[in-house]
């Protein structure tokens, strides 16, 4: 026998910007005026912007990842350093490539790690994440190509050695071969 008693709908309809949408019942109930400014801003766009459930995990990765490379600091000055940082990089991978010198990648390592990292924290985040991501990336592909890149879990090692060394302000002239052109 059916009931007569109405249920509460399951999205409420609520009022926002001059039109009616609809809001999933939890957000609406648990942020109030004590909660965060970012957390009622983010329900509000949740609220108002049809797109937003597909900007979610991206927008949710790009903040964790700062938030976790960012102490106290500034948020521009540190995103002005990472891209600083990333252009530190990119100049000693293209060095290394243009000088195309047998034995220099571990100076080349050191060298962009070095340069990154004195930019401040934000250009010794930008370095860890491109040097991981570059090690790990030669992993990937010498797996799926099934044949070696002459990049062995030796050579790795001694990357992300000359890696750090670059980052944490050392000498990247350590690694440097000789009779690599004064150039680099």
């Amino acid at each position: 026998m059916a009931s007569s008693v109405k249920r509460p709908p399951k999205f409420p309809v609520t009022k926002g910007c001059g039109r009616l949408i609809t809001a999933p019942l939890p957000t609406c109930l648990l942020l109030g005026p004590r909660e965060p400014k970012l957390l009622r801003v983010l329900a509000w766009a949740e609220l108002t912007d049809p797109t937003f459930p597909r900007m979610k995990l991206f927008v949710g990765i790009l903040l964790c990842s700062l938030v976790l490379g960012v102490s106290s600091q500034r948020w521009l000055t540190f995103l002005k350093e990472a891209g600083q940082g990333t252009k530190d990089m990119w100049r000693a991978y293209s060095d290394m490539r243009e000088a195309n010198y047998i034995g220099a990648d571990k100076y080349f390592h050191a060298r962009g790690n070095h340069d990154a990292a004195q930019r401040g924290p934000g250009g010794a985040w930008a370095a860890k994440v491109i040097s991981d991501a570059r090690e790990n990336s030669q992993r990937v592909t010498d797996f799926f190509s099934h044949r070696s890149s002459g990049h062995g879990a030796q050579d790795s090692k001694a990357d992300q050695a000359a890696n750090e060394w670059g980052r944490s302000g050392k000498d990247p002239n350590h690694f440097r071969p000789a009779g690599l052109p004064r150039k680099y």
